[in-house]
């Protein structure tokens, strides 16, 4: 009787002690559904709430964490300054010319890259990227002018503070800084100048350019660096004219390094080319050069005549 009695008692001693810890969790889970929306999504985005932090956080709480996460702005790399500008004055025309310099972000950037662009330049950039990005650029503001005074020193200022944001906000946008018109924009103007100078055998001032479009292509270009091949052909094709034939190789040498071996690029034969008989000159191993240059040749079935290099080159930016 009595250990019958004992085992009653032991049985509700459980059974309340059970209640007690459900009624206590569920007290926990009504706090935690009746915390705002917005204090769950900060303590999400503080990493507070994490999927090994909470065991107890359901599908929906792990959606809403993952979203929350992926929403947020990854950091620039590159940051985008408008340190001075100029008036120019050619009658009867007057203009603003802003200097923007382009500087990496998080570490010493000993190769700062300098460009000007006019108003004219950031407003066809604005037209050329809404084409594409119309809903990405709803709530971004172009600078516009004004009506009235558009040449004082205040209202200079304050346009070139407006630009200097538009394009941090424009490089804070994956799809906008990896378009053409936005490559197009800090780019073509200088190339187009420099293959010009190319093209009428001014090799050391088209050198001079190249090089400094190749240090900005460098910083624009991480998601893709073979964007920078036929900059670096152009290159080699000034210094082997102006006789450097160690730089022209090195130059060569890394524009195939960003191009796949078992990809295909317009520019590769006339570089391997190039190459193997830069590698004559120099005394340099070309076997390796010869192999993979055979195996293109053959993939592609070549019977005819392919253009040299510099005939790729001066091709480059012809109106």
């Amino acid at each position: 009787m009595g250990d019958s009695l004992n085992n009653d008692q032991a049985g509700r001693a459980a059974a309340v002690s059970s209640s007690v810890s459900r009624l206590s969790l569920e007290e926990k889970q009504a706090e935690a559904a009746s915390a705002s929306p917005q204090r769950q999504h900060w303590t999400a985005l503080d990493g507070d709430v994490s999927p090994s932090s909470s065991s107890s956080m359901t599908t929906k709480e792990l959606q809403e964490y993952w979203r929350a996460v992926k929403s947020q702005r990854k950091p620039v790399k590159l940051l985008f300054e408008i340190p001075s500008t100029r008036t120019v004055e050619h009658y009867p025309f007057r203009y603003v010319v802003y200097k923007i310099v382009i500087i990496k972000s998080g570490s010493y950037d000993d190769k700062k890259v300098s460009i000007e662009r006019r108003y004219t330049d950031f407003e066809r950039l604005h037209q050329n990227l809404l084409k594409d990005f119309s809903e990405e650029l709803e709530d971004l503001l172009f600078p516009r002018k004004r009506m009235t005074c558009n040449f004082t020193q205040e209202n200079i200022n304050e346009r070139r503070m407006a630009f200097q944001e538009y394009l941090g906000a424009l490089y804070g946008m994956k799809c906008i800084r990896r378009s053409e018109a936005f490559m197009a924009f800090f780019t073509h103007p200088e190339l187009k100048e420099a293959h010009g100078c190319l093209r009428g055998g001014q090799y050391a001032k088209a050198l001079g350019l190249l090089v400094q479009i190749n240090d900005l292509q460098e910083k624009l270009t991480q998601h893709s660096p073979a964007l920078r091949v036929p900059t670096l052909c152009a290159l080699l094709v000034c210094h082997k004219d102006l006789e450097d034939i160690t730089s022209a190789c090195q130059v060569g040498e890394e524009a195939l390094s960003l191009l796949p071996r078992n990809k295909r690029h317009r520019y590769k034969c006339a570089l391997l080319d190039t190459l193997v008989d830069l590698g004559y000159e120099l005394g340099h191993d070309v076997t390796h050069l010869q192999e993979e240059l055979s195996e293109i040749k053959e993939a592609q079935k070549m019977q005819t005549a392919q253009l040299s290099l510099k005939e790729l080159v001066v091709q480059e930016f012809v109106d």
